[in-house]
């Protein structure tokens, strides 16, 4: 028997809470997954807030097992690439919306799906990373490709005190970048620059309704938030800046035109790490083990018992939480 969160959604309503589950509900669930993993560590994403609170229809097969994190070590394996003793890392794939997911002791997966743990990498730590800070890397990643430098000026990162944004912030001040963080908490300026943030402003400036094209800024910019941010961010964009566009947290909407991309030169690249090539993943995680401060990432991360995963999850989607939560799911 395993202990998972476990997720309903039938004729009395629905409902999530804490179930003891045995071996035969996993096969049965989760029948496609070829590699048994004892999960040690698991995470809580905004899209989790959203699967276990049910505000929002990301959950597409019932029963579910949330989750779109893990972090554990192999127990058995149909996979010749993987064998029982491998530590190893799970984000994304749909985990947790159409597959049994990490929120859980155990977890049956698809070898495809699944990255080594970097050397030097805890699972605890690789889950205080998680799918938020592995995505902070590739946007990391995305600036660098279209060569955006430290030289050419600022970089502004949105969204800054959730867990997307504290990562994004710790890799590029580390790259050298000068960044600035737009953040609603404008009280959690003090973590924000312990990260390596050089100046912080109020998310009130980038989140109402503004001009196709403003006063130049940013050399690059990762954003999380989407909506009037995203668009703000890309008119206040520099002459062939590039933004990273990897969230939603405002809306799905991009009131924007095509005046910044046209008259400036401006590059909007969208950042997927949910179906993210096997290839870029484990380039991004063996950048994040070899460039991410520890102390750093101590002071990004939270951890909570598996029993406190659902109180927290509103908590999530609210903005309260500062950085990442780590769930250890034998606590």
């Amino acid at each position: 028997m395993h202990r998972s969160l476990y997720l309903e959604n039938d004729a009395p309503g629905f409902r999530a809470t804490l179930r003891e589950l045995d071996d035969a509900a996993l096969a049965e669930h989760a029948a496609d997954g070829n590699v048994v993993v004892r999960i040690s560590h698991s995470t809580l994403n905004f899209k989790d807030g959203l699967a276990i609170t049910n505000r929002s229809p990301v959950v597409r097969k019932w029963p579910m097992v949330p989750g779109i994190d893990g972090a554990g070590i192999v127990e058995s394996s149909e996979d010749p690439r993987w064998k029982a003793g491998d530590a190893v890392i799970l984000n994304g794939w749909g985990v947790g919306e159409t597959h049994w997911g990490c929120l859980a002791q155990k977890a049956r997966l698809k070898g495809d799906w699944l990255v080594r743990l970097p050397e030097g990498l805890s699972a605890a730590q690789a889950m205080a990373i998680g799918t938020a800070g592995y995505t902070a890397m590739l946007c990391a990643m995305a600036l660098e490709r279209e060569g955006v430098r430290p030289e050419q000026g600022e970089v502004l990162v949105t969204g800054a005190a959730g867990g997307v944004g504290s990562v994004a912030i710790s890799i590029l001040a580390a790259r050298g970048f000068k960044v600035v963080a737009s953040t609603g908490r404008l009280e959690e300026a003090d973590y924000l620059k312990s990260l390596g943030a050089a100046d912080i402003v109020d998310r009130k400036t980038l989140s109402e309704p503004g001009k196709p094209l403003q006063r130049e800024r940013w050399a690059g910019v990762v954003d999380a938030v989407g909506s009037h941010t995203l668009a703000n961010a890309c008119a206040q964009t520099r002459y062939r800046g590039t933004v990273a566009a990897c969230g939603l947290a405002q809306g799905m909407d991009f009131p924007s035109s095509v005046a910044p991309f046209i008259l400036r030169g401006v590059r909007l690249i969208g950042v997927d790490s949910v179906m993210c090539p096997r290839a870029e993943r484990e380039t991004a995680w063996a950048n994040l083990a070899r460039e991410l401060d520890r102390d750093r990432l101590a002071a990004i991360s939270t951890t909570i018992g598996l029993a406190d995963a659902i109180a927290a999850a509103g908590e999530v989607l609210a903005g309260k939480v500062r950085g990442r939560l780590v769930v250890d799911v034998d606590r």
